[in-house]
């Protein structure tokens, strides 16, 4: 199963969510595999890297195979696709290469490759590399930050670019569902008031193509304490703070992936660290 993490605006948490996600899957025995489709590589250095590969995210999209564009992270079976083109220059080949935009949708089934969930961060801006992201997905997941800047850009951006995309389907590449997650929620009345808004608008014009998830990640420090030692949320907590952020990314991940056996838990140690 493919999930692509996405949205046409930039600082929304595309890729502090993905990350945390591969964490608590490979935590809780799965194997991970994380693409980081953004010319901005920062997935590609959340967590310590154990081995890295001789190719990425290039090699990936121009010769349709992840052999040799694999890194391993330092999380056991959490493995990452890092993003080697800084200058932009895919986005180019994309447009300019008749199945750029469906490349990676293909990539990335052209054979078994044992994992049992890809994870995509995509960049936070329309182009060809979005597109590519957002095509390849089985299901499309999009942190949408109760402000209001943040929840126009999600009813207007990101649904015209999915509308745009729905022809490719003629292609074997139908866009996948949205599933929509209000993250980063803090307490105070205007952020519940746009949150409240966001749900009761169920998207008229789109309708069907749009979930709103009931679970809601909030607004915590322990994210960016968690990103700064590199480990997931879910390990910070069981040694530091921020139970409430992990257990509502467990909710999270168990409400999107429902088929997924998440036996994993608050508890589970940070390797290498001593209880304070």
């Amino acid at each position: 199963m493919i999930v692509t993490v996405c949205s046409t605006k930039g600082g929304v948490g595309k890729t502090t969510l993905t990350a945390n996600l591969g964490g608590l899957l490979a935590d809780a025995g799965y194997r991970v595999l994380m693409v980081d489709a953004d010319v901005q590589p920062t997935l590609s250095s959340y967590y310590p890297i154990e081995r890295r590969a001789k190719f990425g995210l290039h090699h990936l999209l121009t010769q349709g195979t992840l052999e040799e564009a694999v890194s391993a992270t330092s999380i056991p079976g959490l493995d990452v696709v890092v993003s080697d083109d800084p200058e932009g220059a895919l986005e180019n080949w994309i447009l300019h290469t008749p199945d750029g935009r469906v490349r990676l949708r293909h990539a990335l089934r052209a054979r078994p490759h044992g994992y049992d969930l890809v994870l995509v961060d995509t960049q936070g801006a329309v182009g060809p590399l979005q597109d590519a992201g957002v095509l390849a997905a089985d299901v499309l997941l999009s942190p949408v930050p109760p402000e209001i800047l943040s929840a126009r850009e999600f009813s207007r951006g990101l649904l015209a670019m999915l509308e745009r995309l729905r022809p490719m389907a003629h292609l074997g590449a139908p866009v996948g569902h949205l599933y929509a997650v209000i993250y980063r929620m803090d307490r105070t009345v205007d952020a519940r008031r746009i949150a409240d808004g966001l749900r009761a608008a169920a998207f008229a014009d789109a309708p069907g193509a749009v979930t709103i998830l009931e679970t809601v990640v909030p607004a915590a420090v322990a994210w960016r304490e968690a990103a700064t030692a590199r480990v997931p949320v879910h390990r910070w907590a069981s040694r530091r703070r921020g139970h409430e952020a992990a257990e509502r990314l467990i909710a999270l991940a168990r409400e999107l992936l429902p088929h997924m056996d998440l036996s994993v838990s608050t508890e589970t140690a940070i390797p290498g660290r001593n209880v304070s």
